[in-house]
């Protein structure tokens, strides 16, 4: 009877909230019921998370932020999509200043001389309903070279705090750094680089 009478005023409270907000009742969760359309990136809430093992100790992390692009969606044959995104190199960020400053010179990335990375898809293949593998050409520090992403839908909707509808996607890949020429202290910092991505993207009106 307790858990009843604390229940009852919690389930008030969200249902309370979804009706003073009906934008959260809007997300979909099927990648084919977002809506199709052209897509920019919105910068705020995407993230490029980087990580090498370290010395065979630990897993190191890092973030590129401030990304800008396009996203072509057709839901209905998604094939044809196309993303195109660049990446600020300079927008590295670390836990330690010294390293982030590091990065950013000529031994790492030389973002004065390589300022931006970019991505530009070539194909999309659907492993599944919210699904896919979608294939580019990687530009980074001067190399461009074929990568993959393995890419999850996660929602659609509009958002609530700006009104806009929004996509979002999660995705992965793994490629070797010293195949861009970014070879310092390999292999004591791992070749191997594991990127994590999360993609906020904005349908233009």
């Amino acid at each position: 009877m307790a858990y009843k009478l604390f229940s009852l005023p919690v389930a008030g409270l969200a249902l309370g909230l979804v009706a003073a907000n009906p934008a959260c009742a809007q997300v979909v969760t099927d990648a084919a019921q977002a809506q199709s359309g052209t897509y920019d990136v919105e910068p705020a809430h995407t993230q490029i998370t980087f990580s090498v093992l370290h010395l065979g100790f630990t897993n190191y992390s890092g973030v590129f932020s401030n990304v800008s692009g396009t996203l072509s969606l057709d839901t209905k044959n998604p094939a044809t999509s196309r993303l195109s995104v660049s990446i600020p190199v300079a927008s590295v960020q670390t836990t330690s200043a010294r390293l982030t400053d590091e990065l950013k010179g000529d031994q790492w990335f030389d973002t004065a001389k390589f300022p931006a990375a970019t991505f530009d898809s070539t194909a999309i293949r659907m492993t599944g309903k919210n699904d896919a593998v979608v294939t580019g050409n990687l530009t980074l520090h001067g190399v461009t070279r074929p990568e993959t992403l393995q890419v999850h839908f996660i929602g659609a909707g509009v958002n609530a705090m700006d009104k806009k509808y929004t996509a979002g996607f999660e995705a992965t890949a793994t490629l070797k750094r010293s195949d861009f020429g970014v070879k310092m202290y390999v292999p004591y910092v791992s070749d191997s680089v594991t990127l994590r991505i999360a993609g906020a993207f904005e349908r233009r009106d």
